[in-house]
């Protein structure tokens, strides 16, 4: 047998692996999509094998987590019966696979997130989150002082070992890594990101909504509700047009024109008499005032000490300053 025929049989074998593995992945997901009420859609950008396989031995008897390729995914959903199985077909995108679930939602998302790990920076890749190089000693001797002003970063000599004068942002979420800020923090032994696995979307017997849903508590919703009926009234007050929103606030404003009017001229009525009382009477008038000064003097005294510190802070920077002055250097 010639080394062609060979290499033609190998190659041959290898497809047929791979269909069978396609065959089987594709029976899969069908059995799950019709087993399952839920399902999480996750991305596994930067996850190794090892999370994948600890999160799969956490979740065992309570979900199932299906990973394949997206041309796969996209051809089985297209296909599926259920046109609302269908619509996930717009959720496949990028680095991302199943976890198919009876169970609640939150409870499975917090489980999938909270196994991260650290890791280092790479040249290109896209930072996770905001990382800084805090102020203050490295541990690097002075002979490595090149280093940092090739960088653009002050630093000063303290206790013979390099000392780094204010804050350095090396990368911003959702920028590239530069090989710069990789360097830097190779040099430092900075692992400053975690990766893990994140939930993009989530379905829920037919509903196809953000993962960011569910990490919204009641406080979340009440504010949010607050937040919407405070601009409908806005808006009703500037057009003028009464709504239930709007009128508590217009009658609170007619009540102020009113004793406005009581307190300018002889009219009075029984809600503006208390005011007026005080205007006539200086001794209350008086102490009405002491105990709004009283009031307001501890949030006064607080802004003071925090501009005494500050004033404080920034001397010792002046003597540090002068301290560091070498003649010589």
């Amino acid at each position: 047998m010639s080394d062609t025929e060979t290499k033609t049989e190998v190659d041959t074998s290898m497809m047929s692996v791979a269909k069978q593995r396609k065959y089987r992945y594709a029976a899969a997901l069908k059995k799950a999509l019709v087993t399952f009420k839920r399902i999480l859609i996750i991305n596994v950008d930067n996850v190794g094998s090892k999370q994948l396989q600890d999160v799969r031995q956490e979740i065992r008897g309570r979900g199932q987590v299906l990973m394949g390729k997206n041309t796969v995914i996209r051809k089985i959903l297209r296909e599926h019966e259920d046109e609302k199985i269908r619509d996930l077909e717009s959720c496949i995108d990028g680095n991302i696979g199943f976890v198919f679930t009876d169970e609640d939602l939150s409870t499975m998302k917090d489980i999938l997130v909270r196994n991260k790990v650290p890791a280092s920076a790479k040249v290109g890749m896209y930072a996770p989150s905001k990382v800084i190089l805090p102020a203050g000693p490295t541990g690097l001797d002075p002979g490595q002082t090149s280093f940092f002003q090739a960088m653009n970063i002050s630093t000063k000599i303290n206790r013979g070992a390099i000392e780094i004068i204010s804050n350095v942002t090396l990368c911003l979420p959702g920028e590239k890594v530069t090989s710069t800020a990789v360097a830097l923090m190779s040099k430092m032994e900075m692992k400053p990101f975690f990766f893990g696995i994140t939930v993009k979307f989530c379905y829920d017997e037919g509903e196809i909504f953000s993962a960011m849903v569910l990490d919204m508590t009641d406080q979340d919703l009440i504010d949010m509700f607050l937040k919407g009926v405070s601009k409908i009234a806005a808006i009703s007050l500037a057009i003028n047009y009464p709504t239930a929103a709007s009128i508590p606030h217009s009658v609170v404003n007619a009540f102020r024109n009113l004793l406005y009017i009581s307190l300018a001229t002889d009219f009075e009525f029984k809600e503006s008499k208390q005011f007026k009382d005080i205007l006539n009477d200086p001794e209350a008038l008086a102490a009405a005032q002491a105990a709004a000064a009283a009031a307001a003097a501890p949030a006064t005294d607080d802004a003071a000490a925090a501009a005494d510190e500050s004033e404080e802070e920034s001397d010792d920077d002046d003597d540090d300053d002068d301290d560091d002055f070498d003649l010589f250097g």
